[in-house]
């Protein structure tokens, strides 16, 4: 999970300043702060099951979707219009369009991991009886280990695939919330592989 986090944050500094919320290190400096703070309070595995940690790991993960919802947002913006550079140049298109996409995959993943039968911590100690996500182990306990839990690849993998097939694959939705996020993030997903990819074929053209 720190890892997936140390990318987003570097992501989000590889983005041009066109994309940018705030100054270059603003944004990712607020990202890098919350998660030395999670990782100060909960050194390990992330499941220490305090009200402050619980606020800081929303807090981070808050961060990240309005963040990459809004590169989101400004990279249709330019592509729309077509009078900036990352419009105009296809190798800076394509570089700023894997950017903004994996940001938003990266971001999608810990929000499903913290929102999950109430975050890492309390799958830890407790399993939901009604997940949110359901998993196939979950769904056949029997391909599974006792006691299975979904680890931070899990959602990692369920993000990527439901950003790239546009809609479940090995994992079903059972929550409210949970159908609402991957549908958000299909068709966020699918704005930026569609749009980049016409731009760009148009400006190789």
């Amino acid at each position: 999970m720190v890892t997936a986090l140390l990318a987003a944050i570097c992501l989000t500094v590889l983005l041009p300043h066109e994309l940018r919320f705030a100054p270059r290190f603003l944004v990712p400096g607020l990202e890098l702060a919350l998660l030395l703070a999670l990782i100060l309070g909960d050194p390990g595995r992330i499941d220490r099951r305090t009200r402050w940690i619980r606020y800081a790991s929303l807090t981070l993960v808050t961060v990240l979707i309005l963040g990459a919802l809004w590169a989101t947002g400004l990279l249709i913006h330019e592509l729309i219009e077509g009078k900036s550079a990352v419009a105009n140049d296809a190798s800076k298109l394509l570089e700023t369009g894997a950017v903004v996409w994996a940001s938003n995959n990266i971001a999608f993943s810990l929000f499903y991991w913290d929102l999950d039968g109430g975050g890492s911590a309390a799958r830890l100690y407790l399993a939901p009886r009604y997940p949110d996500l359901a998993f196939p182990q979950q769904l056949s306990p029997e391909i599974a280990p006792p006691r299975w839990r979904p680890l931070f690849v899990d959602y990692l993998y369920l993000s990527f695939t439901n950003a790239t097939a546009f809609s479940p694959t090995d994992v079903m939705p059972l929550a409210p919330w949970a159908k609402v996020a991957m549908s958000v993030q299909s068709l966020v997903s699918l704005a930026i592989l569609g749009l980049v990819i016409a731009r760009a074929v148009n400006v190789f053209s």
